[in-house]
């Protein structure tokens, strides 16, 4: 319940901000563009973290690290 919450109010703040950078910056569409570009990245590094903390570990996968010590 609290992982849908954080999700909702997540996705509520990136509309939110995203509104924002639409009616201040109107007319400059590189402005726009640079801004939509960190946003997205910005948004895909929390994706991936908050699935690397929820998701378990991969048992299967061996490193090559570790295939060359052994």
């Amino acid at each position: 319940m609290v992982l849908k919450a954080s999700f909702q109010l997540a996705f509520l703040a990136i509309e939110i901000i995203l509104t924002f950078y639409s009616n201040v910056l109107e007319d400059n569409l590189m402005v726009k563009f640079l801004l939509f570009v960190i946003t997205a990245v910005l948004i895909a590094m929390g994706v991936t973290k908050l699935a690397s903390r929820l998701l378990p570990a991969d048992k299967d996968y061996v490193s090559p690290e570790d295939e060359q010590a052994s």
